[in-house]
């Protein structure tokens, strides 16, 4: 690099070695700015949280003397159950009951609807009876006269409606 007339030197020149007897590079960031900025971190740090922790303590203690005030439009009405469905309060206790009761309509017999004539019997009586008597079936349909040549499903009518058409 060259000199410059005026006895001074380049950039380049004045950084390229640390002078003699120097603990650091002078380039550095001062090491002073960086620990006041840490301090002064450290100690609004805790101010901070002191102040958070008493205010805390404040909204407590104030909560405690006034205690639960019910909201001024709610004050008025009774106290009203959540909207249906509700959760079961013994889950456990109603199953098995239910279960106690699907097993009373499989295993005996009882009125379904006595002004209708209705009842129910034991599941095993009704399969006995189902094999003993068969099973109820529909009158076979006559054959129907095949579709005369020609016809077709509509375009729009999904299958439901015919009409002719050449091929």
């Amino acid at each position: 690099m060259a000199h410059h007339d005026a006895g001074h030197v380049s950039a380049d020149e004045q950084y390229g070695e640390t002078p003699p007897g120097a603990g650091y590079e002078h380039t550095d960031a001062h090491v002073w700015l960086i620990v006041k900025f840490l301090l002064w971190l450290a100690v609004s740090a805790v101010v901070i949280h002191f102040g958070l922790g008493l205010f805390y303590q404040l909204l407590i203690e104030r909560a405690q003397v006034v205690g639960e005030q019910p909201y001024p439009l709610a004050a008025a009405q009774e106290q009203r159950l959540p909207a249906a469905p509700r959760l079961q309060q013994f889950p456990r206790t109603e199953f098995e009951q239910f279960r106690a009761g699907e097993e009373d309509l499989l295993q005996n017999y009882g009125w379904m609807n006595r002004n209708a004539g209705i009842v129910h019997i034991p599941i095993e009586e009704a399969m006995r009876l189902t094999v003993e008597r068969g099973l109820p079936s529909r009158a076979e349909e006559t054959a129907s006269p095949a579709e005369p040549p020609g016809l077709m499903p509509a375009d729009a009518s999904s299958g439901r409606t015919m009409e002719r058409r050449r091929q």
